[in-house]
């Protein structure tokens, strides 16, 4: 990797964002394609001092990610109907205009979430029960919708569940009856499980037998209880990587206008998390 006075740059914008694995991941796929373009953490309190600072910098393009995905929307001077429709921005593109560099917002969560399902099986009219109610189940559960899915809500705070499955348009069930329910994909997208909670799981292993596909956001640890469990139950597991990979994907090829070298980024992923 090069960098010199015609180096683009990019970043991650959060608070905190040491632990993220994107800037290996982008600049695995910079270097691959022979890009002068490079990608850094930018640990960011303040969204609108830290929009200010892109600007005035002459960054490229960012990543969003907690705890700034809602507070963005507000600063930029566009932003793409998915991402309005989702209430959530997760990726940053600079373009120049005669009037000036504009900052224009998408959210590619949702991509991800579909492109990694989507590798395992078809989503239209799929049933999907999805657990959360948080930023990521909102960003898959509008995504399932895109695709033709028929969605549900499980979560374990009402008044969030409930609001959430509003704005979807879907039935919301207590976090108690998940495992009185069924469908053809089931999806963690709360953060259950993760390190150093790896015994943690918000189903039982049984009621697993009731999906043909099972994916879990978790990356850390990639094969988290649940998917050991499902696999155990015959069900096809997709990993968070995966999600982060393809969200990451949709970002790169915003960006810089190619196809992501899918493969070489994966490989950066599994390396940076120890999986390889």
């Amino acid at each position: 990797m090069r960098i010199d006075g015609s180096t683009k740059v990019y970043g991650i914008i959060g608070n905190p964002v040491s632990h993220s694995k994107s800037p290996v991941m982008h600049n695995s796929g910079f270097v691959a394609l022979g890009e002068n373009r490079v990608y850094i953490p930018l640990p960011v309190s303040d969204v609108e001092a830290g929009l200010t600072g892109m600007r005035g910098l002459g960054l490229w393009g960012a990543s969003v990610t907690i705890p700034h995905k809602e507070a963005v929307i507000s600063l930029l001077d566009k932003v793409d109907p998915v991402a309005l429709r989702i209430g959530a921005v997760n990726t940053i593109n600079v373009i120049e205009t005669s009037e000036g560099r504009k900052l224009h917002g998408s959210n590619t969560d949702w991509l991800g979430s579909n492109r990694a399902l989507a590798e395992k099986t078809d989503l239209a009219a799929k049933k999907v029960v999805v657990l959360g109610a948080g930023g990521s189940a909102r960003a898959i559960g509008f995504g399932l919708l895109e695709a033709g899915a028929e969605v549900v809500l499980c979560s374990r705070t009402e008044q969030r569940g409930r609001a959430l499955a509003a704005d979807l348009g879907c039935i919301w069930y207590s976090l108690d009856h998940v495992d009185n329910l069924s469908g053809d994909i089931l999806v963690n997208a709360t953060s259950v499980g993760m390190q150093p909670h790896v015994d943690k799981t918000l189903i039982t292993k049984n009621s697993l037998a009731c999906y043909t596909v099972v994916m879990d956001i978790v990356y850390a640890p990639l094969a988290t209880r649940l998917l050991q469990e499902a696999a155990a139950m015959g069900c096809i597991t997709v990993n968070g990587l995966e999600m982060l990979l393809y969200q990451g994907v949709a970002q790169f090829e915003l960006w810089t206008g190619k196809e992501a070298p899918v493969d070489v980024m994966r490989r950066a992923l599994l390396e940076a998390t120890g999986n390889l």
